[in-house]
């Protein structure tokens, strides 16, 4: 009704072309206002999505897009987990091993944790408990890199922090695919099959993104880093588009995403400092993916959605970030060297990013088409958790942080993308950090000489 008094009727072209010009518009007001404000950007994405969307002017309507929604989603997030996979290089180092307790310890008791606040609290059952714990088991790189730059957390904090959600992203979302299509087939009960069919995506996809990043690399070593050369840049493009629609044709749905990581990682443990502009390119383009996707996603969530959960959904919310993640972070911890202020920091500092949005809203609808109850439930409360918990860390997180004395230097101004190769160190772990553990509280870690 809003949107009628907004704009006249149009056809499908013209609504499409509305679709899209909206979402910019919208993603780059919210990105000037988060630079104006100092409020985390994701928070005002998601609120000017849900505003232009069906709960406030209607201008916004993912549907009108139809099954291009799921392609165009896909294939952004997967340009998001390429761009963070060059900056995960974690060698052999204290760094690399607490990243490797971290996932595999802390995981299993976040998924445990999930499912069951979702269905004691949010009142969710037990299949779509285990779907909403699958799509928010990961933390959001694309969220925590701008906190951790804006608040100038000590390097390897910021890179333990961002390397767990890249790592974790990627299993999540072929996780809680498989869930989904165990709940659209539920005489699937071999739970061996299921386990099997996910580490088979995870594997495969993964093998298939280290032969595209090995073949991009050796391609790219092959031209000089021109500033004013884009062909380095198609190249990347061109070879991540290929892979994430051959995955998904060849292995099945959601496997692109591991495969565009791990090609990532690939092209960056072997090119290296010779990426030079390449790597700011892709932050910016992985920048306007982040702000066109999340207010495209928000505007599918209405208040309806919200309204059923009620306080049981505000209390599975708090009760993830209060219990399930510092217990998961304490045991994923152990033996890592890590000091209290560090699990404390850790245990706080979870917020749930655009993989979280992309596959809940995707989900949703898959749900709602086979006549499943509760699938605008599990978007909303996926929805809810992202809201609170980017809301409470981006502000908390902060004063935790100089609380802790795990900062260091001088903040950095706004989420600006990360400095070209040859600027700044970019390995995972820097030699004065790599190598011992920090210090305690009351002695904080020197920076890296210049």
């Amino acid at each position: 009704m809003v949107a009628a008094l907004v704009v006249p009727p149009l056809g499908a072209s013209e609504q499409l072309a509305l679709l899209w010009a909206v979402a910019v518009a919208v993603g780059a007001l919210a990105r000037l206002a988060s630079r104006l404000l100092a409020i985390p950007a994701v928070v005002l994405l998601l609120v000017g999505g849900l505003l232009t969307g069906r709960q406030g002017l209607g201008l916004i309507e993912p549907l009108d897009l139809g099954s291009g929604l799921e392609t165009a989603v896909e294939l952004l997030v997967a340009l998001v987990l390429f761009e963070g996979g060059l900056s995960l290089q974690v060698p052999d180092s204290l760094l690399g091993r607490r990243l490797r307790k971290l996932v595999i310890f802390g995981l299993p008791v976040t998924l445990a944790g999930g499912l069951l606040m979702a269905h004691y609290w949010a009142q969710l059952s037990w299949e779509l408990a285990a779907l909403f714990s699958a799509v928010v088991s990961a933390t959001g790189p694309t969220v925590i890199s701008p906190l951790v730059r804006q608040m100038g957390l000590q390097r390897p904090m910021a890179k333990l922090l961002e390397g767990e959600g890249l790592l974790v992203e990627p299993i999540a979302a072929v996780g809680a695919l498989v869930v989904l299509q165990w709940i659209l087939e539920p005489f699937t009960a071999n739970y061996g099959l299921l386990v099997m069919d996910l580490l088979n995506r995870l594997g495969l996809g993964s093998l298939l993104g280290a032969l595209a990043g090995g073949l991009l690399s050796l391609l790219l070593r092959c031209l000089p880093d021109e500033p004013t050369d884009s062909v380095r840049l198609q190249l990347c493009l061109g070879t991540l588009m290929l892979l994430s629609v051959g995955c998904e044709q060849l292995i099945g749905p959601a496997t692109g995403l591991p495969a565009a990581a791990v090609a990532g990682f690939v092209v960056g443990c072997v090119l290296e400092s010779r990426l030079g502009e390449l790597e700011t390119q892709l932050s910016q383009l992985a920048q306007l993916a982040v702000t066109l996707l999340f207010p495209l996603l928000a505007a599918d969530v209405t208040l309806s959605d919200f309204s059923p959960l009620g306080w049981g959904g505000i209390a599975c919310v708090l009760s993830l970030m209060l219990v399930v993640r510092p217990l998961a972070v304490i045991l994923g911890s152990i033996g890592s060297g890590l000091s209290w202020p560090q699990k404390i920091f850790l245990g706080w500092m979870a917020p749930r990013g655009i993989v979280s949005a992309s596959t809940a809203s995707l989900f949703a609808l898959r749900l709602e088409e086979a006549g499943i109850l509760g699938a605008s439930r599990v978007q909303g409360l996926v929805f809810l958790t992202i809201l609170m918990t980017v809301i409470l860390n981006g502000l908390i997180a902060p004063l935790l942080a100089r609380w802790l004395q795990l900062t260091e230097g001088l903040p950095a101004a706004g989420d600006h993308p990360p400095p070209p190769r040859g600027e700044a160190p970019r390995r995972a772990a820097d030699p004065v950090h790599a190598g011992t553990p920090e210090g305690p509280p009351g002695l904080p870690s020197s920076p890296p000489p210049s």
